[in-house]
């Protein structure tokens, strides 16, 4: 007897689980105030963190229009340096 489509054995489809270590990068986050300018933010996410001057006037635009912006992402102990020259020239600077 030929197996048709209608005779075919049905094959089991098996879900597996893989547990995968998932290492969540931590983000440097930049808070809007009424205190510091446009050109003051630039020049320090520039100079601290690395931007060029467009992606630094971006952050700048999304950090005043948003009320927040996350600026780096990276690890705790790379992002706490440049947390802390943040928040010494006057921004508001927190890392999630």
């Amino acid at each position: 007897m030929k197996e048709g489509i209608w005779n075919s054995k049905t094959l089991e489809e098996q879900d597996t689980d893989v547990l995968e270590e998932v290492k969540s990068e931590n983000q440097l986050i930049v808070f809007n105030d009424d205190v510091n300018t446009f050109d003051h933010v630039i020049a320090c996410l520039v100079k601290y963190c690395g931007h060029g001057f467009v992606q630094a006037e971006q952050c700048a635009y999304v950090i005043h229009y948003n009320g927040k912006c996350s600026v780096k992402g990276g690890s705790f102990e790379n992002l706490k340096p440049i947390c802390e020259a943040l928040l010494d020239q006057g921004l508001s600077a927190i890392i999630e």
